[in-house]
């Protein structure tokens, strides 16, 4: 042990036996496998109708969306990075438009802005949640302002208390990025129906994940459905006439026929998630971890549907940990390792590093462990373990090591047969 509150990495000469041989960070077969047949059948009905495009399942897909999200439009569209597109054609966004948003995000935020013309504002971060700062979004509030883009980051819902007031006072409509946020909510309200329009991402590492591409946007609002319905078919009403330019962004039916067979399953898996994360807690806390990495924290206010569960490890320690927990073939992502003020491309637009600190400081320290919906609880006290190994920890208290299967304890992990699904790092950067 090192004099303060870190520690220096374990002899890794000793392993630790009771520990998995790996743990991967996404595990998707787990999820799909069970479902195969079902995916099947659906399949080869849309391929027996000959309906690839929009058709029936995409419209069923969007009413059972509305329903389960409680919004009256949904639309489906072809990505989440389109929905962006999408929400700001919507909205009628031009040239030399300003957008506030996060820089601690993925970069479809910010080139949604940029592809039309419009220059993305970058504002900091809450360093306990790592949502957009609503205070920071207030200073930079100007009269080029067009619209705020909060991220509903991580699976938790951004300060929409705070939000939502600062857009009323300014006449500026926001678009949530509700992308790794289904089914969070704020004081009961399901993201996606709590701003003027809510973009959402069918990724197949999203909670309710396809078989590829795809997303939908949600509104309140009938003006911006209908004209969200008009922009993702080349803004063409009736067939062939067009009188606005929109762009090609439509779902396919495959897509949506594998979703509705997934989508009924969407809430019993966030609650596997939230177990996960709970179960986390109270292992890092009982392996008496909480001095050298930062937990994540939920607020009470609304429901986190933990797309990604992300520690905090500070003194420059992130990589080292990372690099163990590799050669341990334990999975880990950096969500984000470079900050979209910082990235070449934004290059014009004159941020310096030091602009947004606790941005650029989470950049440096953040690291995302596993946390999918069939993680086993073995499955984790390895990861926990391993964390333990990097610091000179005891690895698990034996009380957790050695409990045995069906009690309180940690079970054993069950077997799952491999279908060439699992997940990768480089496979989820978005």
């Amino acid at each position: 042990m090192t004099s303060g509150h870190f520690s220096t990495p374990a002899d890794e000469s000793m392993p630790n036996t009771d520990l998995l041989p790996s743990v991967p960070l996404l595990a998707i077969d787990r999820q799909n496998g069970p479902l195969r047949e079902q995916f099947r059948l659906v399949i080869d009905q849309v391929c027996d109708s000959g309906r690839f495009v929009l058709g029936p399942d995409v419209a069923a897909l969007e009413s059972e969306l509305a329903a389960a999200l409680d919004v009256p439009h949904v639309i489906g569209c072809a990505s989440g990075s389109d929905s962006l597109l999408l929400a700001l054609m919507a909205l009628g966004l031009e040239a030399g438009d300003e957008v506030i948003l996060p820089s601690y995000t993925f970069f479809a935020t910010a080139s949604a802005v940029t592809r039309l013309g419009g220059i993305p504002v970058f504002a900091d971060i809450d360093p306990v949640t790592y949502l957009i700062d609503p205070e920071d979004v207030a200073r930079r509030i100007g009269p080029r302002t067009r619209a705020i883009m909060p991220v509903h980051l991580f699976g938790q819902t951004a300060d929409m208390d705070a939000l939502l007031p600062l857009a009323e006072a300014a006449g500026l409509p926001v678009i949530e990025d509700a992308a790794q946020s289904i089914l969070s909510t704020w004081h009961g309200r399901c993201t996606g129906g709590i701003g003027d329009v809510g973009c959402f991402s069918f990724y197949p590492t999203k909670n309710l994940g396809g078989f590829g591409d795809g997303g939908f946007l949600t509104t309140t609002r009938a003006d911006l459905a209908d004209s969200l319905r008009k922009l993702r078919v080349h803004g063409m009403e009736p067939r062939y006439y067009h009188d606005v330019v929109g762009i090609n962004s439509r779902l396919d039916s495959l897509q949506a026929a594998v979703l509705r067979i997934k989508l009924p399953h969407l809430d019993a898996w966030t609650t596997d998630r939230e177990r996960n994360a709970a179960r986390y807690a109270d292992l890092f806390t009982r392996c008496g971890l909480t001095d050298v990495i930062t937990l994540p924290q939920a607020d009470a206010r609304g429901r986190h549907v933990w797309n990604q569960y992300v520690i905090r490890v500070a003194h420059g320690q992130r990589d080292a940990l990372r690099a163990h927990l590799a050669a341990a073939k334990v999975g880990t992502e950096i969500y984000y390792p470079v900050p979209l003020h910082q990235q070449q491309c934004f290059a014009y637009l004159g941020w310096q590093t030091g602009d947004l600190p606790v941005t650029e400081q989470a950049a440096l320290e953040t690291l995302a462990l596993p946390i999918f919906p069939e993680l086993e609880p073995q499955e984790q006290l390895t990861v926990v373990g391993r964390i333990a190994e990097f610091f000179g920890r005891s690895p698990v208290p034996a009380d957790i090591a050695h409990a045995e299967a069906g009690s309180d304890g940690i079970a054993k992990p069950k077997q799952f047969g491999r279908t060439g699904l699992i997940g990768r790092a480089d496979e989820v950067r978005c």
